[in-house]
């Protein structure tokens, strides 16, 4: 009985030490993830809908048109990211990453039930299902993360930046992407999805390495270490430029060729994916874990794949009959939406 009662209160100070954890610094950074993850949702659309009206007039992006850059409603939905993003990093510097970093996942639904309202973009019930899968196996990535190491310099993350085994992975990612663009984009991109999401996955994880390293360089900048001196912040910031570009490019070639709902979530997991292994190389963060924390990370990934496969299987799938429905007109904008969910239909006319 003593033990018993040694072990509720043991039990009950943890949960009163767990509440009194949410302090108003946490409580800041869960709304600025919120935040981010209702802005970067929502940009999806915007940006899709700029897409479509600079399509009308121009070469549409999807087969190397640029004529978006002069459509202001893309740029609002650019701008909308750049909100969400900063949202986002702001959020690092108020909560601990394993309270934010699941929150991005929100992003998926809200992208997807505006894509529903406003693009009017069917999803089919098993997309659905793999949006879960996608959602759920992401986040037990992430809450099963290990908290990231003290770092005390910029030059200390540039050592494990250049230790053999990232190097490695950062010449493999751009090899791979290097043979995506040059290869299987001119001859896959406007039917197979993986290959633009493939190149703004791979790029993100070297991005968001980099991005970790200018946070760090920034705070200790800003508590009176000075790392703006050193040019391994310079580096960093030339590294995250190039990716940022290249990831902002494909993704505008797959939003513009494949429907929302399936961009979203696909990117995400890819994403996380290569974001969660490269930190894992750079940071040997499963140097720090146990047995049962890797294989929950594990399967993790295996509920992604799960939810990825659903995705793609039923991108061509009708919601009610397997016969290609009607088109019907949206009154907006004028653009026709299709009976097949998943996929953007394959031309379209100028007025």
């Amino acid at each position: 009985m003593a033990a018993a009662a040694a072990a509720a209160a043991e039990s009950s100070g943890s949960w009163s030490s767990a509440y009194k954890g949410m302090s108003s610094d946490n409580i800041k950074g869960l709304v600025l993830a919120l935040s981010s993850s209702v802005f970067i949702g929502a940009s999806f659309i915007v940006k899709k809908k700029g897409l479509k009206k600079a399509g009308a007039s121009g070469i549409r992006a999807g087969i190397g048109g640029y004529s978006y850059l002069y459509e202001p409603l893309w740029w609002a939905g650019m701008i909308t990211m750049i909100v969400g993003e900063i949202a986002n990093f702001a959020a690092y510097a108020f909560a601990p990453a394993i309270l934010v970093t699941p929150l991005g996942a929100l992003s998926i639904i809200i992208s997807a039930v505006l894509a529903h309202m406003i693009l009017r973009e069917k999803l089919h019930i098993f997309g659905v299902l793999g949006c879960v899968l996608c959602v759920v196996g992401s986040t037990t990535i992430v809450l099963h993360a290990p908290q990231e190491q003290e770092i005390e310099s910029v030059k200390e993350v540039w050592d494990l930046a250049t230790e053999p085994a990232f190097i490695l992975y950062a010449a493999l990612v751009i090899a791979a992407v290097l043979v995506l663009i040059f290869h299987y984009i001119p001859q896959y991109g406007q039917t197979h999805i993986m290959v633009y999401i493939g190149v703004c996955s791979l790029m993100g994880s070297l991005s968001v390495m980099s991005v970790k390293a200018i946070g760090i360089a920034l705070k200790l900048t800003f508590s009176g270490m000075n790392q703006l001196i050193y040019p391994q912040t310079w580096v960093f910031t030339l590294v995250v430029i190039v990716c940022v570009v290249t990831q902002m490019n494909y993704l505008n070639k797959a939003l513009d060729t494949f429907n929302t709902a399936v961009v979203s979530p696909i990117y995400y997991v890819m994403f996380t994916s290569l974001t969660i292994l490269a930190s894992v190389i750079m940071f040997k963060d499963w140097d720090r874990q146990n047995p049962t924390q890797i294989v929950t990370e594990m399967c993790g990934f295996v509920t992604i794949l799960s939810g990825t496969f659903l995705l793609h299987k039923t991108k061509d799938m009708a919601d009610v009959s397997p016969v290609r429905l009607p088109k019907h007109m949206d009154e907006e904008d004028g653009f026709a939406s299709e009976g097949i969910p998943l996929r953007c239909q394959e031309s379209r006319s100028s007025p």
